[in-house]
């Protein structure tokens, strides 16, 4: 827990950017948004799984620009006007 008292003679100003830089330093933030935003490691068939449809899916799109059928970069849902 951080603690911050207020000096003589400080603003208020000061004391919050005090306060501030004490919980930066401290982590607490970071630790906050680490149990916030959690997410459960996956199994090792899960990752495989995963690697393996990644580098399917990129191996199919190298294949497709290479015949002209996809352009080299492209955004999802983007379409870009011939002339």
């Amino acid at each position: 827990m951080v603690e911050v008292r207020k000096r003589d003679n400080e603003s208020t100003e000061s004391l919050i950017r005090r306060f501030s830089r004490k919980v930066q330093a401290s982590g607490v933030l970071l630790q906050a948004k680490k149990v916030r935003y959690y997410q459960r490691k996956k199994s090792k068939l899960k990752a495989r799984e995963e690697a393996k449809r990644k580098s399917e899916l990129l191996a199919e799109r190298e294949k497709l620009i290479k015949l002209g059928l996809l352009e080299e970069y492209t955004t999802p849902g983007f379409r870009r006007s011939r002339r």
